[in-house]
């Protein structure tokens, strides 16, 4: 017997059956890893069936498998990626497409300029306010003029890099040669030759860092209308200032004047000739002048009585013209373009554009021969539509002194002139709700610019100063 007990015989057969236990538990485990790698693999092939199947006992076809699978995930990642780049593409396009919607439907123009000064960005409001067509990959010196007032800020800006803001310069269309200017329309030909415009613009600097300047710019607005007004507004009050002034002398000077006719005619009469008589004839002559410009100044500061009738243009225009032409017969005299009906009294009106057509004319006269006097027209649509007369000249034009202040009454450069005439002609105008102006044209001679509506425009009365107090 053991010293455990056991039967010495009994040990052997002991522990053959705990090896034996050992090896169906070992058996079984590995049974069941095959039986649970089987149903894996199964599962595998059924989601996918592309794919190999992985062994442990192929190394090389699990290595292929393994890579194969990493393939595939590749391709899913690469074709996540595609969608995002599709999308962020989508987005940046329709980003692209709102810029440019908004800077194409902006009010104000727009221009971009690179440091070489080629404008990069120009939209319709730019090309508008300049006259131009065609503004992008052109040299803004070209475009604008070498010496204008606009280029000059714009040159400052990129070389110094300044910012301008709130400036108003004054910018005059490029003249366009006579060839193109046949080819256009009247509208086209008023835009294309030479028109002074007044523009508000903005200028600033793209920078790159603190210093270096990469581009500029520049936003516009035109002003020539919002300054066309205000000259209205401020000839409407110099009217009512000078009515009133008018109200309390005219009345005196006619007195006085025609008290010294009348003694300077009686002394005339008792002296039958010698010096006495001569001096009361320069008295009379004299007085007559002076009523003739107290008359004058009455009519231009009495307030106009306007009879609106719907009154035909060209008609009127051309019974001016024949009219003049009865006095200058050697002038050359043309009538063109698009006319329409406005409202306003015809005698007024035609009194004023007589006016404007007979100065023309003396002034074309000056020269020894070729003389011409030519009348456009053209009909606006849209914000303001309206009537534009253009009465132009190729002489002498007006001296750049004269002009700011043709219009002022009593402001005259001929010998025996009283200053009211084109001062008349002007108040005609604004209380038909219009406007006028003068300039000289580049290749010579003056141009005046008559605008009258399409529609009655009220004119306010302006109050004067006691009235407001």
């Amino acid at each position: 017997m053991s010293p455990t007990g056991a039967p010495t015989n009994l040990l052997p057969l002991w522990i053959a059956a705990t090896v034996l236990l050992v090896v169906l538990v070992v058996g079984g485990v590995y049974l069941a890893a095959i039986v649970l790698r089987r149903r894996l693999s199964g599962k595998e092939r059924g989601s996918n069936l592309d794919a190999p199947r992985l062994s442990n006992d192929n190394p090389t076809a699990f290595m292929a498998a393994s890579m194969q699978a990493v393939i595939q995930k590749l391709r899913d990642q690469e074709k996540e990626l595609a969608a995002l780049h599709r999308s962020e593409r989508e987005r940046a396009q329709q980003t692209e497409r709102l810029s440019e919607a908004v800077t194409r439907n902006m009010p104000a123009g727009l221009l971009l300029i690179n440091s070489n000064g080629i404008i990069a960005i120009a939209n319709p409001a730019a090309e508008t306010a300049l006259g131009v067509q065609g503004l992008v990959y052109r040299r803004y010196t070209e475009v604008l003029g070498a010496d204008s007032q606009l280029s000059r800020l714009i040159g400052e800006c990129l070389s110094q890099g300044r910012t301008f803001r709130r400036e108003e310069v004054q910018y005059a269309t490029l003249v366009m040669p006579e060839v193109t200017l046949a080819d256009m329309s009247p509208a086209e030909t008023i835009m294309a030759s030479g028109e002074v415009r007044q523009l508000g613009v903005t200028i600033s600097p793209i920078l790159r860092g603190k210093d270096e300047v990469t581009g500029a710019i520049c936003l516009l607005t035109d002003l020539t209308e919002l300054v066309a007004l205000q000259k209205q507004v401020q000839v409407k009050e110099n009217l009512a200032a000078l009515g009133e002034l008018s109200a309390g002398i005219a009345h005196e000077f006619k007195n006085a004047l025609a008290t010294i006719s009348g003694y300077a005619q009686m002394i005339r009469s008792e002296a039958e000739g010698g010096e006495i008589h001569d001096h009361a004839q320069n008295i009379v002559e004299q007085t007559r002048a002076l009523t003739h410009v107290v008359t004058e100044f009455l009519k231009f500061a009495r307030p106009l009585d306007i009879s609106y009738e719907p009154l035909p243009v060209e008609p009127m225009l051309s019974r001016v013209l024949a009219e003049v032409g009865e006095t200058q017969p050697n002038l050359d005299l043309a009538l063109e373009g698009e006319f329409s009906d406005v409202p306003g009294d015809e005698g007024l009106l035609r009194q004023a554009i007589l006016n404007l057509v007979r100065n023309a004319a003396e002034s074309a006269a000056t020269r020894p021969t070729g003389g011409r006097v030519s009348i456009r027209g053209s009909v606006e649509q849209g914000g303001r539509s309206g009537q534009r007369i253009s009465i132009s000249d190729n002489g002498p034009g007006i001296s750049a002194e004269d002009l700011p202040k043709i219009f002022l009454p009593f402001y005259t450069t001929k010998a025996n002139g009283t200053g009211l005439g084109l001062a008349v002609v002007q108040k005609i105008i604004v209380q038909h709700g219009g406007t006028i102006e003068a300039r000289n044209m580049a290749e010579g001679g003056a141009e005046f610019i008559v605008w009258l509506p399409q529609a009655r425009e009220a004119i306010q009365g302006v109050a004067s100063v006691e009235a407001q107090a």
